[in-house]
């Protein structure tokens, strides 16, 4: 039998706005800025959940979670992965690696990395040496920068779910 091995790449931007709850990795940031979206805006999961539609070519996070939907209206983005992760298992395949970085000028991600790769795995049922969160800054360029906003990008492997015994 071969193996099919696939990659996803994706990627999330969200503005940042006062009174808001800041979402990154399914860990909730101490921040007096949040992200501005439908669900509750967690780049970092979107950015994911994009990543292993592409390698399934399963079309994007907006087509099967659209912002339109109100039942998805603040929804817990772990919800939406969850379901992601059973869109990519309907087809035969499971994750192997999830690799993402995070731009955002402030708070410092640092003490939360290790917090959001256990998350992450723990949602996706994946062990948590297979998980990397990444951050990083613009040096104050940009819209990231200037503290507007938060870019999330993440790249993924799966591959064909095989038996234990084989």
């Amino acid at each position: 039998m071969t193996l099919r091995h696939r990659i996803g790449q994706g990627i999330d931007f969200h503005r940042l706005a006062e009174g808001r709850e800041l979402w990154l990795g399914g860990v909730h940031l101490v921040s007096s800025v949040g992200c501005v979206a439908h669900s509750d805006g967690d780049a970092l999961i979107h950015a994911i959940c994009d990543a292993l539609l592409g390698a399934a070519g399963l079309n994007d996070i907006g087509y099967h979670f659209p912002d339109t939907s109100e039942e998805l209206k603040n929804i817990d983005s772990k919800i939406l992965l969850r379901r992601t992760v059973e869109l990519i298992s309907a087809k035969g395949y499971r994750i192997v690696n999830i690799d993402s970085t995070v731009c955002l000028e402030s708070p410092r991600l640092a003490p939360y990395i290790e917090s959001m790769r256990n998350t992450l795995a723990e949602t996706v049922g994946i062990n948590p040496d297979s998980v990397a969160v990444k951050a990083t800054t613009t040096e104050k360029m940009g819209f990231t920068g200037r503290g507007e906003g938060v870019i999330a990008m993440a790249v993924c492997l799966i591959a064909d779910m095989i038996p234990d015994n084989i």
